[in-house]
């Protein structure tokens, strides 16, 4: 399936919601990107569309809707505590659902704004919660170039293990350790050894660090036995949000042999509270990077002409960093990397086809995550293990003359994102913003 554009991309829609139209938005009309929230002093959540600085509750618009297609899956929100019963309506219900709210949220809309003009909520007077119940979790390992950075910490001569450039690789990772921004990460206890160690010690680990990537949720779940082709991938696809890693470099050092990640990973993922729609993405697909010459060409279950084509996403992320010492200095945050998805070795549309190759279902609310998005300049580093090469070169802090190898407690990690095309209005993706606390006593 390949998502067309249509009216609700147009670069000169408007909205009525004014802050929607200022240049730099977030949250253009051009996005509508989902979230659920708790309207302030209240106790029930909300499935919302994100427009300006306002989010809109969608059950409320139901009745304000002709298409009942649409209709129908704003009331699937009704009472929803999660995006996840609009989710298993598949693309075809979203599609619709866009293409309302897009309407009555337009600037040509005159018959419903007193209507929904007591829906709007403004964003900075809501709790946003996180957005789907997650199923399943696997994380892939789609960045050529964070898999060569951190093999040539280990292995110098030989970075890539030789399945790299055949198999798109991935752990089972942890959903119940899924937690939206804004929830603090507490430091893991784990089994740490030095090389001048004789044996492990039990400590709180030493080598916590982030990792820059996107989340891509299940909508319409597959077939146990039948696996899905790369042509047909982006029909299960609901939408992405930012997805922080959390890694205790030490404890993954001593655990990860030979079966890979384990507690190193399961303590904490963070992830954004808005989720931005595949359609919404549909004017910011682009090509798949090309292969250095002499790589082996996908296997012939892992290519489709039309994915190369249009197989990735031109997001860029950026990921910042605040200590307890710059926010009680009030300094800024310092940028840590600049990095884009456009750089994977590996397609999302690829990842859902390998994930499901052995017939392995998918599940409504399953989150694949990409891996580590890191790019080829020493900018674009998506962690901190590949920005100071293991720890042997601290990064420094300009305003406070601190230093980081890896993250301390108090330590905030933040990540923005942003799709960008000329013609085409940008679109923001939020942020996913947590903060270390201590290991538990």
């Amino acid at each position: 399936m390949s998502l067309q554009l249509n009216a609700t991309h147009a670069p000169e829609l408007r909205s009525w919601v004014e802050s929607a139209n200022q240049p730099g938005a977030d949250f253009p009309i051009q996005n509508l990107p989902l979230a659920v929230f708790r309207p302030q002093g209240g106790n029930t959540a909300c499935c919302g569309v994100g427009i300006g600085d306002q989010v809109l509750e969608i059950a409320a618009c139901a009745p304000l809707m002709s298409d009942p297609l649409a209709r129908s899956a704003a009331q699937a929100c009704e009472a929803a505590d999660t995006l996840n019963a609009l989710m298993a309506l598949g693309p075809e219900a979203m599609s619709a659902l866009r293409a309302e709210l897009s309407s009555l949220l337009s600037a040509n809309q005159k018959t419903h704004r007193e209507a929904l003009q007591r829906a709007l909520h403004p964003i900075d007077r809501v709790e946003l919660l996180q957005p789907v119940r997650v199923a399943g979790y696997t994380d892939f390992f789609a960045s050529v170039h964070h898999a060569t950075n951190a093999g040539r910490l280990f292995r110098p001569d030989a970075p890539l293990l030789p399945n790299y450039k055949y198999v798109p690789v991935a752990y089972s990772g942890r959903a119940n350790s899924v937690r939206v921004s804004g929830a603090p990460v507490q430091r893991p206890w784990g089994q740490l050894k030095r090389p001048d160690q004789a044996a492990p010690v039990f400590a709180p680990a030493q080598r916590l660090d982030f990792e820059v990537e996107l989340a891509m949720y299940i909508g319409a779940p597959s077939r146990l036995g039948s696996p899905v082709a790369v042509a047909n991938a982006w029909g299960h696809v609901f939408g992405f949000s930012l997805l922080n890693d959390w890694s205790a470099r030490d404890i993954q050092s001593w655990e990860y042999q030979p079966l890979g990640p384990f507690l190193a990973k399961s303590f904490a993922t963070s992830v954004a509270p808005w989720v931005i729609t595949a359609e919404a993405l549909a004017p910011f697909r682009q090509a798949v990077a090309a292969r250095p010459e002499g790589d082996p060409a996908p296997l012939p279950h892992l290519l489709d002409t039309n994915d190369q084509a249009h197989g990735t996403v031109n997001v860029e992320i950026e990921a910042l960093l605040r200590t307890e010492r710059m926010r009680a200095t009030g300094a800024s945050a310092q940028r840590l990397s600049r990095s884009n998805a456009s750089t994977l070795y590996w397609s999302f549309a690829q990842m859902v086809a390998h994930h499901t190759s052995n017939g392995s279902a998918l599940d409504t609310g399953d989150l694949l995550g990409s891996g580590t998005i890191s790019g080829s300049s020493a900018d674009a580093l998506g962690s901190l293990l590949e920005i100071t090469r293991g720890g042997s070169e601290p990064l420094a802090i300009a305003a406070t003359q601190e230093q980081r190898s890896f993250l301390q407690d108090g330590d905030e990690v933040s990540f923005r994102g942003r799709c960008s095309r000329e013609g085409f209005i940008s679109i923001g993706w939020g942020h996913c913003t947590n903060t270390v606390l201590a290991a538990s006593a």
